[in-house]
This record gives C-alpha cells, structure tokens and sequence, in this order.
C-alpha cells in the first residue's frame, strides 16, 4: 500500500493527470476499507445536485467568449486610463474584483472561470511576469470568503449557532487585511515593471469608459442581482451568459458565428474536466471521511494543548493539513463541532474563531493534494500542476502570515462585533 501511494506522488509530479491519481488514490482507499468501488461512481453522479452546477458552465462559456473578444484589451485600456499613474494598479483591480465576485458567487472556481479568462492575459499584457499574474488570478479565487455573504460565512453560523450577521462583521477587518497585503506583494512586484507609468488624462479615461461600456455593466448584472437577491447565482450566470453572447457576437461582432462553435466546443471541454475532477475530490474526501482522518488529527492535536497560545498554534496546524485533504464545506460540517467546545474552553471567542477557522481553511484551495483553485488553474490556462504550485506558493506564504495575525489580534475580528 505504502509503495503504491509513493508511485500515486511520483505520478502526480511527472505529470499524470490530476483526477487519475485522485480517482486511484480514492480507489485504494476504500479498497482497503471494504467498501465498493462503486460509491465512487455515486460520488460522482452527486455533483448532479450540488446548486452551483448549472453555474460553472455558464460562466464558463461567458468567460472564454470574454477571453476570445478584444474585452481584454479594454480592460487594461481602462485600468491604464484609472490607475495608469500608479504601479500595481491592474493587480489591485484584480484582486479586489475576484475578492467580491467570490463572496457574492460562494464559489472560488467559478471566480477563477469567469475574470481568470480576462485578468490573466490583461496581467500579462500589462507587463506582470506569468508567474506572477498566475499566482494571482489563481490565489484570488478564494478572498471574498471572508466577506458576507460568502456561503461559508452562513454555514458556519448555522453549525456553530452564531448569530450569521455578527459573523459578516467579523469578516470585514481580516478579509481586508488580506487584500492589503497581497496588494502590498504587488506594488512590489510592480515595481520592475519595464511598463511605462503614464499621467492621468480625464480625455483617456472617457475614452476608455465609451469603449468598455459594454463589458462595465457585467459587475452591475452578476454582483448586484445577487446581492440584492433578484437573481440567485444560477440565474445570474444565465443572465451574463446570455448577456456576454449578445454583445460579443451580435452587437460587437468581434467572435463570428463561425467561431461560436469552437468557443462552445472549448468551453465544455474544461466544463468535463472540472466535473471529472469535481467527482473524484469528492470520493477522496468522503473516504477520508469515513477513515476518521480528521478525527485523528484533532486527537493528535488536542494531546499537548496547554494554554490559549498553543492552542491556537496548533489549530492553525490542523487547520492546514485538514485544508489539504478536505474541502471547506466538509471541513465546517466534520470538524467546527468538535474544536468549538475546546476553543470555548481556551477562551476563544466564537466569531473570533469561527473568523481564524474560515482564513486558515480558505488556504485549503492553495493546498495540494485537494487544493481545487490549483486543479482548476491548471486545467484553464493550460499549466502542469507543478507550475502552478510554484506560481501560488509566495501567495500561500502571504495569506498564512495574515492568519496568523487575525488569530493573534481578535481585535481585528470583534471590532465591528456588537458586545
């Protein structure tokens, strides 16, 4: 068993294809458990009813008609015309766009679908290295989950029995002080940019505004129907589908009916992958699951707590390891009612808790070996998962320090949090 999951990594770093080696790994797993191999197969038709389904296609499609438009090059048109006076601008727009798609949408893949396709060729083409704009788009598909009202957010209330408004509040602070460090990273970054700074030009910046008038009321259409709770997230992202296909084809004619039938083809393609790759992570997780892997951990863990400091260091251990091989909504469900009595015990307020619980497993998408933005990156833009490992890992450092000072400064959780 032992040589055989060493040659499942050997496989997974030559590049065998992700969901193979998730399937394979699944597969010995309930081998050795006894169970049938076919629950994998139920595994994987369940993706059927999760209700973020019907939303990856149609997102998917919009993005890749986006990406084959000439909306790219409007995008950095406009970003130069706001922001052109400033390094870092278009990385702070990125950022800052993927933060509140994703706690409007509750889906980091999705996010990654719909603005990747558009922000990491206008990353590049604005003078970012390709490391760099990867790292990005592919970190940025899980900030928002910090501010409401991110799906995670409501089912920790719900399991935890906290009021779901206070824990909104307590996301406000820590989920800003991740975006202003990654921002920081950025101007870093930016400044060997060869990209010439130009100055402001109110002429430009019409400009720009007339010709992306398009593409401005996407934001309106996607973040405001949902926020103000006209549209759900399925209809939403039939809206901008259907939205994007008029623009791009009848309106702009920058993709011809002739090419629609590739865009559609392509599309789907990384719509099969993600699913396939969807249905074996799921198999993965339910048999750890049923393993008792999280469980031990927690044990393992919870034998040398000693005061409130250890604590909390510890928990940002497990909470790391829990977050490479459970996604977040299992990890909620499994494990916030097993570690919130012993937190209580500690003196760890809930919200505070629940707000360093969110941070920490937010990095589980960065985390292989169940680390779906990774999975998604790669499969999108055409990169060995290696790469994009590398691509991510000073973003993964960044966002770890950020965790660590939301969970050694409650303050910047229950500031907003009425006593």
């Amino acid at each position: 068993m032992i040589l055989l999951s060493i040659g499942l990594i050997l496989l997974a770093i030559f590049g065998a294809p992700l969901f193979t080696v998730i399937a394979a790994s699944a597969m010995l797993g309930y081998h050795q458990e006894g169970i049938d191999l076919m629950a994998i197969a139920i595994e994987v038709l369940g993706i059927a009813s999760m209700p973020m389904l019907s939303a990856i296609p149609l997102f998917t499609f919009a993005g890749y008609l986006l990406s084959e438009s000439n909306a790219p090059h409007r995008l950095v048109r406009l970003t130069d015309a706001l922001l052109g006076w400033m390094p870092g601008g278009l990385a702070m727009v990125a950022l800052a766009a993927c933060a509140f798609f994703t706690a409007f949408t509750g889906a980091s893949g999705v996010t990654i679908i719909a603005l990747g396709a558009i922000l990491y060729p206008a990353l590049k083409q604005d003078g970012y290295p390709d490391n760099f704009s990867l790292g990005l788009v592919t970190t940025s598909g899980s900030l928002g989950l910090l501010f409401a009202p991110s799906l995670p957010l409501i089912l920790y209330a719900v399991v935890a029995e906290v009021s779901i408004d206070n824990l909104f509040r307590a996301g406000i602070l820590p989920g800003l002080l991740m975006l202003v460090l990654l921002s920081g990273y950025s101007l870093w970054i930016a400044r060997h940019s060869s990209k010439k700074l130009t100055p402001f030009s109110w002429r430009e910046l019409a400009s720009a505004l007339n010709a992306a008038k398009w593409e401005l009321p996407l934001p309106i259409v996607v973040l405001g129907g949902i926020y103000s709770g006209y549209f759900a997230v399925s209809e939403a992202a039939a809206v901008t589908a259907l939205y994007v296909l008029l623009v791009e084809v009848a309106i702009l004619r920058e993709i011809t009916l002739k090419e629609l039938p590739k865009v559609m083809r392509e599309s789907m393609l990384l719509v099969g992958g993600i699913l396939i790759i969807l249905g074996m992570s799921l198999a993965s997780t339910n048999y750890m699951i049923d393993a008792g892997i999280p469980q031990q951990l927690l044990g393992y863990i919870t034998e040398y707590v000693s005061s409130q400091g250890n604590f909390l260091i510890l928990l940002f251990v497990f909470l790391l390891l829990l977050g490479a091989i459970l996604d977040i909504f299992s990890a909620i469900v499994l494990v916030v009612p097993l570690i919130l009595p012993i937190a209580m015990l500690y003196g760890v307020n809930e919200y505070h808790l629940g707000i360093v619980f969110l941070a920490a497993m937010q990095l589980g998408y960065l985390t292989p070996p169940v680390g779906l933005n990774l999975f998604i990156a790669s499969f999108r833009f055409e990169r060995p998962i290696m790469h994009v490992y590398a691509a991510t890992f000073p973003f993964l450092i960044i966002l770890a320090v950020s965790v660590l000072i939301i969970m050694y400064l409650p303050a910047l959780s229950l500031l907003l949090v009425p006593d």
